[in-house]
């Protein structure tokens, strides 16, 4: 069973600076952005973690040190000097700590544990990588400007990207993941000068190997902009907590 997470956060975030200068740890409802990606992911049954920082790393991993202490929760760091290039450096520097399956998860996305759960409850190949998508394109909560868009055909990607001018999902930045995205990142790296998470699924779904899995039924939200931030307070004001905060 998969038991590992991967979280990305060695960005600088400047899109969200005005709420905080380490995007980690901005606070949404009293708890760091950080810390919520951990707890949905450890109460979705994950039980090591291991975090990529950059940009004032030593910050962060002093904060994520203690919260292990205090938490019990199993969490590892690796630094990635290369803080400032696209996001699948990030995931090429922790392949020599994950195992064979992995989920790789955004700092920023505050999401239902249950959305992880339905992604590893999905059947697919031992090649293959599984993104989460929403379906639900009229979804208030997503940045149409921001947001990774996905073109698919049945269960299989055939495009990705921020800019494509035809999709039909929303990327959430939850993958079921293991070896064949870090070849397929170093591949896109190599052959096109794109070192990003996209560019690695792109090259997946030249063989068909890129799948997804509709989460559109989960709630949701990349908090990457104060307006988001916003959206992201007022739903949680307005529902019971989806987890139990330490």
């Amino acid at each position: 069973m998969t038991k590992d997470l991967l979280i990305v956060a060695a960005g600088m975030g400047t899109r969200l600076r005005a709420k905080g200068n380490l995007k980690p740890l901005v606070e949404l409802c009293g708890i760091p952005l950080i810390e919520r990606a951990l707890e949905s992911a450890f109460a979705a049954g994950l039980s090591r973690a291991v975090v990529v920082t950059g940009y004032h790393s030593e910050i962060l991993e002093t904060f994520l040190e203690s919260l292990s202490k205090d938490t019990g929760w199993h969490i590892e760091t690796i630094h990635n000097p290369d803080f400032m290039y696209p996001n699948g450096l990030s995931v090429l520097k922790a392949a020599e700590k994950l195992s064979e399956s992995f989920v790789l998860s955004m700092c920023d996305h505050f999401l239902e544990p249950a959305l992880i759960e339905q992604l590893l409850s999905a059947s697919k190949k031992r090649d293959e990588i599984a993104l989460a998508v929403d379906g639900k394109l009229n979804n208030p909560y997503v940045d149409l400007e921001d947001v990774t868009k996905v073109c698919t055909k049945g269960r299989y990607i055939t495009n990705i990207g921020k800019e494509i001018p035809l999709y039909n999902a929303f990327d959430t930045g939850v993958f079921h993941a293991g070896q064949a995205l870090f070849e397929a990142i170093e591949k896109s790296g190599r052959d096109q000068n794109d070192y990003s998470i996209s560019g690695g699924m792109l090259e997946l779904a030249k063989e068909n190997r890129a799948v997804t899995v509709d989460v559109s039924s989960h709630f949701w939200i990349d908090v990457d902009s104060p307006e988001m931030h916003e959206m992201a307070t007022k739903w949680l004001n307005s529902n019971q907590p989806l987890i139990a905060s330490r």
